[in-house]
């Protein structure tokens, strides 16, 4: 091995690396011990060194996974001390509601907050960040949707899964974005995954 730091684009995978553990360590913690609340207190664990993994490889904390990496702490701490499953339910609303409304809100002021967020993870004209800002402002309001019909209508069990699956979703996503990213790169470089979802 060797002191040389990682470059973004391992840095990258290696904090989805993470990020995709820590969504398995909660998902286990629920279905060993069937508690939701017991799971939150992995799902707090496991934030938290998500945000730890991610400043040790970028020697910073990244803009989105800081913000959903604190929505994670925040409801957490919450459901633990209301004891209200449905609250560590509700954050993955909350926080892609936040998401869409600052992302398409953005739009008629021609300001791309995504710029920021992912910071130089990709260099692209402002025509492709504006499409990117579109595109992803459209799934974050759609996961937002979808996730409250999920966990207000099924049980537990299902809404675990649900979580799960959309990770996976958010990769895929991420995946399908690559060919208009390369089209209106301003410098020949290869981007490197930009999951819309890199924390719990």
């Amino acid at each position: 091995m060797t002191d040389t730091p990682p470059t973004p684009k391992s840095g990258q995978w290696i904090r989805q690396a993470v990020d995709f553990g820590a969504l398995l360590a909660f998902a286990a913690a629920y279905f060993i011990t069937r508690d939701m609340i017991k799971a939150t207190w992995v799902l707090m664990a496991a934030s938290a060194v998500a945000l730890a993994v991610g400043y040790l490889v970028e020697k910073r904390f990244a803009p989105l996974p800081l913000i959903t990496g604190g929505f994670a702490l925040i409801f957490g701490v919450m459901t633990i001390f209301f004891h209200d499953e449905s609250l560590i339910k509700i954050k993955l609303s909350v926080q892609n509601a936040v998401l869409a409304v600052v992302l398409l809100g953005s739009l008629p002021l021609n300001r791309y907050p995504f710029k920021y967020l992912l910071g130089d993870a990709i260099k692209v004209t402002d025509e492709a960040w504006r499409g990117l800002t579109l595109r992803y402002g459209l799934y974050f309001a759609t996961i937002a949707v979808v996730n409250e019909l999920v966990w207000r209508t099924q049980d537990n069990d299902t809404w675990v899964k649900f979580r799960i699956a959309i990770w996976v979703a958010a990769c895929v996503f991420g995946l399908l974005q690559i060919p208009y990213i390369l089209k209106h790169m301003i410098k020949d470089e290869e981007p490197g995954p930009t999951s819309p979802d890199p924390g719990l």
